[in-house]
């Protein structure tokens, strides 16, 4: 699995039209499921960042969507736990628009996740497994 740079940076954009809670609020956090290609699969918003992924990945498994075939956009920071999440339901790539804490990065290098930080239509930050990142 692999995802270009330029389809990730176009992410951030489809997710901010899907908020349309954050919208009307400013603090409804988000996860999304994307292609490879950059389609939007999935989407869910909650007040908390873990009950948005626990959402999302229960969506996906009812769904039977492939989610080794994914990746995973959250709106806010990285964590470790989030990491876990997203590890357990077999993601390989989790994208935010925030910045992760140390223990994310080290989850994500041993259960081999790509890990990608600060990401905008401008760039991003790479911090695990830079080989699905073409």
């Amino acid at each position: 699995f692999s995802v270009e740079k330029s389809t990730l940076q176009s992410m951030p954009e489809t997710l901010r039209k899907m908020q349309s809670a954050f919208n009307l609020t400013g603090s409804i956090h988000a996860s999304a499921l994307f292609d490879h290609n950059g389609n939007l699969l999935a989407f869910r918003e909650d007040v908390g960042r873990h009950n948005a992924l626990d959402k999302l990945i229960a969506h996906g498994l009812l769904k039977k969507i492939n989610l080794s075939n994914c990746v995973l956009l959250l709106s806010g920071r990285i964590s470790f736990e989030l990491v876990q999440k997203a590890a357990m339901a077999g993601i390989p790539v989790i994208a935010a628009i925030g910045a992760p804490s140390s223990l994310a990065v080290e989850l994500a290098e041993k259960m081999n996740i790509s890990l990608i930080g600060f990401l905008k239509n401008s760039g991003f930050n790479q911090y695990a497994h830079f080989d699905r990142i073409v």
